[in-house]
């Protein structure tokens, strides 16, 4: 399986990435920045902090995205992440990001029309870049096999509204155009992935089985959400963009629901009348999640 990932680092994208490096089976054969978690050029730059430290082979071309929604003033969540959105550690090493002269939108429509199979996008952002995408070759984009979002809160509260998910909740115009644009679109909002919690003793457990420079990095990178996590009441640190990279390689993790979706001005998801234009993950295999997860995320030095 091939795939893009678009994707704003951001603590759990960053857990999402190293999950899909270490996946047998899966190519990622691009990724996209966009604003979301922090601003653009912070999210590029942890994208290359994450490169340099994990040296995927072969290394995935990279692409830097949409610096503002499209409608609305960016709204970012660094109070989760910290300014740097990797938690304000000290001492990453400096990176040179190379970037190519086309931005993201536009690299997701290259890669979409050269690939030798058919892709699946996995958005773990705000959905920004793949609206951008879909006014500029919307026909294209249907060549995707399927586009996994993680986003929304259909039958939930919201984490940054009492009803409204954090990423469509940044741009929500974005959502509305994904989801009215006939795409093969899976759908993981808050109802899954606040069921894929990891406890800190189980991360300690698995990071001390295969120590070196990874390890100690994501044991420090992580501290902060499962900090941040535990202060809200939560038993460990939801992986939210892990289990979006899981369904994308294995659907059968969660269970799921045909349904009609619309997305309101503050990005709440809406059950309407009408055929189904998603599908939605609603029951989660946690034991399976989390088991394919500690194995993958750290491969022994």
């Amino acid at each position: 399986m091939q795939a893009l990932i678009d994707t704003d680092p951001g603590i759990d994208d960053a857990l999402a990435l190293l999950y899909a490096w270490g996946s047998p089976g899966l190519t990622v054969a691009g990724i996209t920045t966009v604003a979301g978690n922090v601003e653009v050029h912070d999210a590029t730059v942890n994208l290359f902090r994450l490169l340099g430290l994990r040296r995927p082979q072969p290394e995935p071309p990279v692409a830097q995205g949409a610096a503002q929604p499209l409608a609305r003033p960016l709204v970012t969540a660094k109070g989760y992440h910290g300014v740097d959105g990797l938690g304000d550690l000290p001492d990453w090493p400096a990176v040179h990001p190379s970037l190519p002269a086309i931005d993201a939108a536009d690299f997701i429509l290259d890669m979409t029309r050269h690939a030798t199979e058919p892709l699946t996008l996995i958005a773990l952002g705000p959905l920004t870049n793949v609206a951008h995408a879909l006014t500029r070759g919307h026909e294209t984009l249907h060549r995707l096999a399927r586009v996994v979002v993680m986003g929304g809160a259909v039958d939930v509260p919201g984490n940054v509204t009492p009803t409204a998910e954090f990423n469509l909740h940044v741009d929500p115009e974005a959502a509305v155009r994904v989801l009215d644009s006939g795409l093969r679109l899976d759908l993981v909002p808050l109802d899954a992935t606040r069921q894929a919690v990891v406890v800190r003793a189980d991360l300690a457990r698995t990071l001390a089985r295969r120590p070196g420079p990874l390890a100690t990095r994501i044991a420090a990178f992580t501290e902060r959400g499962f900090r941040v996590d535990a202060e809200r009441g939560t038993a460990g640190m939801i992986l939210h963009d892990p289990l979006a990279v899981a369904v994308a390689i294995d659907p059968t993790l969660v269970q799921w629901e045909s349904t009609r979706l619309t997305v309101g001005a503050d990005g709440t998801t809406r059950r309407a009348a009408g055929p189904p234009n998603c599908r939605v993950a609603r029951v989660v295999d946690v034991p399976r999640f989390l088991a394919a997860f500690l194995d993958r995320l750290c491969p022994a030095s």
